[in-house]
């Protein structure tokens, strides 16, 4: 057998940190650019997704990778998996 059976295709989704109010969760903003049906005009629509994270270096305006997982509680289903951008290096 080749590659890797265990690892699914899971989703992956970039955001912005929002919130680190709680403890190993961090809610992330998720936005993404759509053509309007009719108009044609471009709409910006967000969402807001809260993930797992045990890493005490995530901080408030990073930019990080979430991976969609199994329900870890009530609210929670993705896990932050790598930090794309630290918020001080814009």
């Amino acid at each position: 057998m080749t590659g890797n059976q265990g690892e699914k295709n899971r989703r992956r989704l970039q955001g912005k940190v929002i919130s680190t109010a709680r403890q190993k969760t961090v809610t992330v903003l998720v936005e993404r650019r759509e053509a309007h049906p009719l108009y044609g005009k471009y709409v910006t629509k967000s969402r807001k997704f809260h993930a797992h994270c045990e890493d005490p270096n995530v901080a408030l305006n990073d930019v990080v990778e979430i991976v969609e997982s199994r329900p870890i509680s009530k609210t929670k289903s993705w896990v932050v998996s790598r930090i794309v951008t630290k918020a001080g290096l814009v």
